[in-house]
């Protein structure tokens, strides 16, 4: 087998664990919380809000209060997706990257 043959069936194996891992990553969820446990927010694998959770102790608050920690709970979502995913996409590839690779989130 040449160099190519090989570059070729390891790009063919690769391609096949990114569409499993693609499709892993949409069975994700991750949880953002801020303040304590006051706001959870959920996310899919894809990015998507899916649910806002707000503690009963939090509504007494200022609408602005609210609106920063629902912010910032989603920003803890998001990172948490991030790093799941570069699991994920680590696992497809078996470690060894994707430069310029970027999924959309």
């Amino acid at each position: 087998m040449t160099d190519f043959s090989k570059i070729l069936q390891k790009a063919k194996e690769i391609e096949k664990k990114m569409k499993e891992s693609q499709e892993n990553l949409k069975k994700i969820e991750v949880n953002g919380v801020a303040g304590g446990d006051a706001i959870t927010v959920i996310l899919n694998g894809e990015g998507e809000l899916t649910k806002i959770l707000l503690n009963d102790k939090v509504l007494k608050e200022d609408k602005e209060i609210i609106q920063d920690l629902i912010i910032a709970a989603h920003n803890d979502a998001k990172n948490k997706l991030k790093s799941k995913t570069s699991e994920e996409i680590s696992k497809a590839t078996g470690g060894l990257g994707m430069p310029g690779f970027k999924w959309p989130l």
